[in-house]
């Protein structure tokens, strides 16, 4: 396949984090071009000037400009800045956006400038994704709650409280750095934040209340960790379910999904980092069922995903350009 056959792509923000993982992808991509990478700050400069990991891997500069010779533009701008960029910008109708910011997930905000936003979770929403001109990327802490939880909320079986406990690493603050980022504050650290008022319980609310016609109270401690890249959360409820029924359910709801697996053994964070998979592992004890779930926040829960989303778009293999190995030595 020749670069005119290719899917031409633009991308905004394209030095952060999530920007830079979007470029790692795409640039191996056999079905992607990228037309241009833009950066405010760095309009051309060498990606890999920012983007070291990059060094000989691209020759591609950063763009001062905006090009609407593409087929689909990635915004990994920060949360408020997709609808700002989208407002000052004239992006014509025919180009696809895919969205890494929190600005149109939600029901009440998917409609802007007469772009209608779908929610990019492949797992429940592969059929509209299909159709869609317009993905509002999940976020990461919801990807990896959701995905613990959509097996029983579509069964209706979520009748008590949730209780979650998920920590992040730091690249979930982004690349800016802030006083919780800084080396000497995070390594060796432990901390939760947003306690019970995280951002994303929205996201995953109106979620599972779609996907179930329910609304369960979630209780959300986020935590940061004294890690790079990854997320590992624990879900746990009240059940009348076996662990053979609740791994039954599990396994029959993801067995068509590529990139959400269930182990019967224990699993650990490593084996998901640098992938765009979610693990899952279902512990029963007494009347309590427990799930573990785990995603890299920069993949599953961001670019890979996005990525993920711009195959089912155009019509792709789920897998392509995300054939990812995680290292666990």
């Amino acid at each position: 396949m020749n670069s005119q056959q290719k899917i031409r792509i633009g991308i905004v923000g394209s030095a952060g984090y999530t920007g830079g993982e979007l470029i790692r992808l795409l640039i191996y991509h056999p079905d992607a071009n990228i037309v241009f990478a833009h950066s405010e700050s760095n309009g051309g400069n060498p990606i890999s000037s920012v983007h070291t990991d990059l060094i000989g891997e691209t020759d591609l500069l950063f763009s001062n400009n905006f090009s609407n010779d593409i087929d689909v533009l990635f915004l990994c701008v920060g949360h408020g800045n997709a609808r700002k960029f989208l407002s000052e910008t004239n992006i014509p109708q025919h180009i696809r956006i895919i969205d890494l910011s929190q600005d149109f997930r939600l029901a009440a905000n998917s409609h802007f400038q007469g772009r209608d936003f779908i929610y990019g979770l492949p797992e429940l929403q592969r059929d509209k994704i299909k159709i869609a001109h317009n993905i509002a990327n999940a976020g990461c802490f919801a990807t990896t709650i959701e995905l613990a939880l959509l097996p029983l909320a579509n069964k209706g079986l979520i009748n008590s409280e949730v209780h979650v406990n998920a920590t992040t690493g730091s690249t979930g603050a982004g690349q800016n750095p802030s006083p919780t980022s800084h080396y000497s504050w995070r390594n060796d650290n432990l901390s939760a934040y947003k306690i019970f008022e995280h951002q994303h319980l929205l996201e995953i609310g109106e979620t599972l209340s779609n996907s179930s016609q329910e609304n369960p109270i979630i209780n959300f401690i986020p935590q940061r960790g004294a890690f790079s890249r990854g997320i590992f959360a624990t879900s746990y409820i009240k059940s009348d379910l076996s662990i053979e029924e609740a791994y039954t359910i599990y396994e029959e709801f993801y067995r068509s999904h590529p990139f959400t697996h269930v182990s019967r053994n224990n699993i650990d964070l490593k084996l998901v980092v640098n992938t765009n998979k979610c693990l899952l592992h279902l512990v029963k004890y007494q009347d309590k069922l427990l799930i573990i779930s785990m995603t890299d926040n920069l993949l599953k829960g961001a670019s890979g995903q996005a990525v993920q989303n711009m195959n089912i778009m155009f019509d792709l293999d789920e897998h392509t350009g995300l054939n990812l190995k995680s290292s666990v030595f």
